[in-house]
């Protein structure tokens, strides 16, 4: 492509190709990360397999230097006509009847390069009965290096919709008006700068870019070795030559960063979504620890006729269980740092719920000084009470472990606090009577 075309010296050129492989270097190093991560759970894993091995060809692409260009829009724009004008061939089918092109598609554009390039065909958006095609079209669009918005006319409500969308979400894009024989010059500088009026703050002008992938057909007089006139109808040639230059200008200048910002964007999506599975999992394990010591401390205090014993008891299953909370979350704390952080939310429960304590050793002392004979009327009412300090405990420890060892900006004593106005004690309490009565049964 000469350089006149590009827009750009050999200097420039070779400073972008120097860039492009620096991102397209990172990029792939960030997908090996990725994909090699052992901190992840295996079960995690199986979660989101589909997305791994969506990785997997995204690093496979980029090994081989490939940069996927998917045709977007709404049906009947002529998406897939564009396509084969973009490849020279009628490589797929086009029709006037909505909802033609019903799965991804793809070629290799030859025109470019080494033919590393694919164009890649998408169902139409906004189709009755297609949500599912048109859910498919935005994941290919989402995960495509480059995308032709394609329209036919000034934007509807749906399509400037799902365009601000895809560049809000970073998308490279270009907005292609497709059937432009159809208007007169005057009326194409009006849809141009109606297309520019709404993108103004999401697309710049450049990105418009004017076709007629498949012209409507013309009648024409043709006049025969006899003199008579033969009136024909003749298909006109397709009008892309504005398009293929300013997809070899994007390409040459941005087409390895493009391929490298796609696989970013891509795996920390994917990272996130990890992340997020990751946090639910360890969650779920967090909520089985922490409900499992809490039926344990208030069986074990239940049992319990000594009230110094009860305490010591309830501290040794605390801390106990942090440290099990720990392990489930990845970050491994002593026992010494368990009993640390035990006492930090002791302190600030004492603070916010020394009522609740002071029913604890009330009922404590009752059962010491009736020498243990009232132990299974109020032993059932104090086990149930300790089982509820422990899933406070339990609750405040994990909002500490998810933070990273952290209490963040809230401190102890406001997470504490969050988490008893969250709670409906109450509940907790019928179903920590519950839990121990089955437990005790169970025994």
């Amino acid at each position: 492509m000469p350089a006149w075309l590009s827009g750009k010296s050999a200097a420039t050129g070779a400073a972008t190709e120097s860039a492009g492989d620096t991102h397209l270097s990172l990029a792939r190093e960030s997908l090996r990360e990725l994909l090699s991560d052992e901190r992840v759970p295996q079960e995690v894993r199986a979660l989101l397999a589909e997305d791994y091995q969506q990785v997997q060809a995204m690093l496979d692409k980029l090994e081989h230097g490939h940069i996927h260009i998917a045709v977007f829009g709404r049906v009947s724009v002529g998406k897939s006509a564009l396509v084969n004008a973009l490849l020279g061939e009628q490589r797929f089918s086009t029709s006037p009847l909505h909802g033609e092109t019903r799965t991804v598609q793809s070629g290799q554009w030859r025109e470019f390069h080494d033919g590393n390039v694919y164009l890649i065909d998408t169902p139409g958006i906004n189709e009755v009965d297609g949500e599912a095609r048109e859910q498919l079209a935005r994941e290919v669009a989402g995960r495509a290096d480059l995308i032709l918005f394609v329209v036919d006319s000034d934007l509807t409500r749906a399509e400037l919709s799902a365009l601000r969308a895809l560049a809000t979400q970073g998308r490279p894009l270009l907005l292609v008006l497709n059937k432009i024989d159809r208007y007169s010059t005057t009326e194409r500088e009006q849809l141009r700068n109606a297309l520019q009026t709404h993108l103004a703050t999401s697309l710049g002008a450049d990105r418009i870019v004017f076709t007629a992938a498949q012209p409507a057909p013309q009648w024409v007089i043709r006049v025969d070795e006899k003199g008579n006139e033969i009136e024909q109808q003749r298909q006109g040639l397709p009008d892309v030559d504005q398009l293929k230059a300013r997809l070899w200008q994007v390409l040459e200048q941005e087409g390895k960063t493009l391929a490298a910002l796609n696989a970013s964007m891509f795996a920390g999506n994917l990272s996130d979504q990890v992340a997020a599975r990751v946090l639910s999992a360890r969650r779920s394990l967090g909520d089985r620890v922490i409900r499992t010591w809490c039926v344990a401390k208030g069986v074990a205090v239940a049992l319990n006729p000594v009230p110094v014993a009860d305490l010591v008891a309830a501290a040794v299953v605390d801390v106990s269980m942090v440290v099990h909370l720990s392990r489930a979350y990845g970050l491994p704390l002593s026992r010494n740092e368990a009993g640390s952080l035990v006492k930090t939310i002791g302190a600030q429960m004492l603070l916010l719920m020394g009522t609740v304590w002071a029913v604890h050793l009330a009922a404590s002392a009752l059962k010491l000084g009736t020498a243990g004979l009232s132990a299974m009327v109020t032993g059932g009412a104090q086990g149930a009470v300790a089982y509820y300090s422990t899933y406070v405990v339990g609750r405040a420890a994990e909002r500490y472990l998810a933070n990273g060892k952290s209490w963040g900006d809230a401190g102890p004593k406001l997470t504490v606090r969050e988490i008893l106005d969250s709670l409906d004690r109450d509940s907790i309490i019928d179903q920590a009577k519950a839990d121990i009565r089955t437990r005790l049964n169970a025994g």
